[in-house]
């Protein structure tokens, strides 16, 4: 199929865009220590992928200390954190590009050596996460049994969405996306699995609900509604995920989500399997994008081992609005113009992925440099 759907304008909220090719939040963990503060190495990335009338929605960024989950990755509690965003923000406009700001809260997905004063990592109940993580030097952990926030400090942490919104509009940012995805704290709440609560934020699918709606609130008070987008996993089994009865829980969070003028959803497909190689695709897994497209009501991102073609047949066919493409955009800076011209791509060094320095970050070669 042609690709030409790729390449036609979009509204998203409050801008206006002049393709539908997305670049997703990618956690890259390149911050500058200590402090966790944005530099001109992100602001070469950033600005490498910019294009003009183009989204990019940055890497997942700390809300707070307690918020931190991986070593590196970036803040935005902080003015020196705020000061260094805005050269990233600055060299994206420089193009004529829009960037959102993905924001998150990583609840039990931490450790110990991450934690204000070395305290164990929150979440919404005392059930940890399987398998293993990584301490504060990136060296392998086993992940901890997570405290569970008491009632009266989650309100706490919805304010600290609210800065964070506040502190991304101060450091340039077009708009806000709300992580609630992929196993985090927010998800956390959302899911049976990991969500063992009696109280108002436990139990029935309205309260799970409850925390990531008081976000949402908290935020666009702060910022107009056109200006923030929230990210979901349906499905989703990343960091030990799971659910008695997705279907309902995420048909009743979309539909919410909807009656709020959100400026788009953000949908992560269940097909995919995001830690492989092989861009091996479930062909029985739901479609996320094609059911919740009809509760959200809005502007859909759909991202998920998503090719050129498969991209330009869900635009075409209404799936979704805008399509994601994540490890591409790692290794082709100039992916939107390779999609255009049909050109061949870079391939990716996962190794690189996560921390280093600007090999596997700012050197992979453009078309004209190839």
């Amino acid at each position: 199929m042609s690709a030409e759907f790729l390449f036609t304008p979009v509204r998203v909220g409050a801008v206006e865009l002049s393709h539908r090719v997305v670049m997703p939040p990618l956690t890259r963990m390149r911050s500058r220590q200590p402090g966790d503060v944005p530099q001109a190495l992100n602001a070469e990335y950033y600005g490498q992928r910019a294009t003009k009338g183009g989204l990019i929605i940055a890497e997942a960024t700390d809300i707070s200390e307690q918020a931190r989950g991986y070593p590196g990755a970036p803040g935005i509690y902080s003015a020196e954190q705020v000061q260094g965003w805005r050269l990233v923000t600055d060299a994206v406009h420089a193009k004529g590009g829009v960037i959102f700001l993905q924001v998150w809260h990583t609840g039990r997905i931490s450790h110990s050596s991450m934690q204000p004063g070395g305290a164990v990592p929150v979440a919404p109940s005392s059930v940890p996460a399987p398998g293993m993580h990584m301490d504060v030097k990136g060296q392998p952990a086993e992940f901890e049994a997570p405290r569970p926030l008491a009632e009266s400090e989650i309100t706490g942490i919805v304010d600290d969405f609210r800065r964070a919104a506040v502190n991304a509009r101060e450091a340039g940012f077009d708009g806000i996306e709300i992580h609630s995805a992929n196993g985090y704290l927010i998800d956390q709440f959302l899911q049976t699995g990991t969500n063992r609560r009696e109280d108002r934020y436990g139990g029935s699918i309205e309260n799970r609900a409850r925390f990531l709606l008081e976000v949402i609130d908290a935020v666009t008070a702060a910022w107009s509604a056109d200006r923030v987008g929230v990210r979901l996993s349906p499905w989703g089994h990343f960091n030990g995920m799971s659910d008695k009865d997705p279907g309902p829980l995420f048909d009743y969070v979309t539909a919410e989500l909807g009656k709020r003028g959100l400026a788009y959803l953000h949908l992560v497909e269940p097909r995919a399997d995001q830690n492989s190689d092989t861009n091996a695709l479930d062909p029985n897994a739901p479609d996320a994008s094609s059911r919740f497209r009809k509760s959200f009501g809005g502007t859909v991102i759909a991202a998920g081992g998503f090719t050129r073609e498969t991209a330009a047949r869900a635009v075409a066919g209404g799936t979704a609005d805008l399509i994601a493409f994540g490890r591409l955009f790692v290794a082709n800076p100039d992916l939107v113009e390779r999609l255009r011209r049909n050109a061949s791509l870079n391939r990716y060094d996962r190794p690189t992925f996560y921390g280093g320095d600007a090999r596997g970050y700012v050197d992979y070669p453009t078309l004209e440099n190839a």
